[in-house]
């Protein structure tokens, strides 16, 4: 496989391994800390049993947010306020009328420290432009965020 060209210092690179596709597939990640049975959910049509794709981004777009939020926090002086930051995400997977697929996501943060409603909005705006999933995502598919159960609006949403 081709390494991918970037001007840009890498901080790390994942690795991982998938065969057999959506419906019996089975990916793991170099170092063996993740391995998955990959299949079709059951409101797709498939046998379930196992994890798939749309699964494994929602976990991975949640984390990565999380750790934005943290980051940001840190910037912002907020202390340990956003240390018990939940978010609850929710990866769509939609036909597109050229016979292919779209993702939409949703992610609803929740910052039970932070009390303060524009407080919490401001630091999930914040924690948006650094992400990277957001900066993949952004632009490329439908997204809402929430803070605190208030919408969050920007560029992209």
């Amino acid at each position: 496989m081709a390494e991918v060209e970037t001007k840009d210092k890498v901080l790390y690179t994942a690795e991982a391994h998938v065969t057999g596709g959506r419906a019996q597939g089975h990916g793991r990640t170099s170092d063996g800390a993740l391995e998955v049975e990959i299949r079709v959910p059951t409101e797709l049509g498939g046998d379930g049993g196992g994890t798939n794709p749309e699964q494994l981004f929602a976990v991975g777009h949640a984390a990565c947010f999380e750790s934005a939020v943290g980051t940001v926090a840190r910037r912002q002086k907020l202390g340990t306020q956003a240390d018990d930051v939940e978010i609850d995400s929710k990866v769509s997977l939609l036909p597109t009328s050229e016979r292919g697929f779209k993702l939409a996501v949703e992610l609803d943060v929740t910052l039970p420290s932070i009390t303060d409603r524009d407080t919490a909005v401001e630091l999930v705006r914040a924690a948006d432009q650094v992400c990277p999933y957001s900066n993949a995502t952004r632009g490329n598919i439908d997204r809402k965020l929430t803070a605190n159960g208030a919408p969050v609006d920007g560029e992209g949403h």
